[in-house]
């Protein structure tokens, strides 16, 4: 299953019964998991560690 179709799809649910505000939730969601993601391999992961 590809990424995209799983965006569309998440897209067509929100489009469909009026749920634009889940998609706020979702970028902050997607935003600190690709920070934690990044941060694990680098000299950053202490500090961001910390504030979670």
């Amino acid at each position: 299953m590809s990424q995209m179709y799983i965006a569309r799809e998440l897209w067509a649910f929100m489009r469909e019964r009026k749920k634009f505000w889940m998609l706020p939730m979702l970028v902050v969601l997607v935003a600190i998991g690709g920070l934690l993601i990044f941060a694990q391999g680098s000299v950053l992961a202490p500090l961001i560690y910390t504030i979670f």
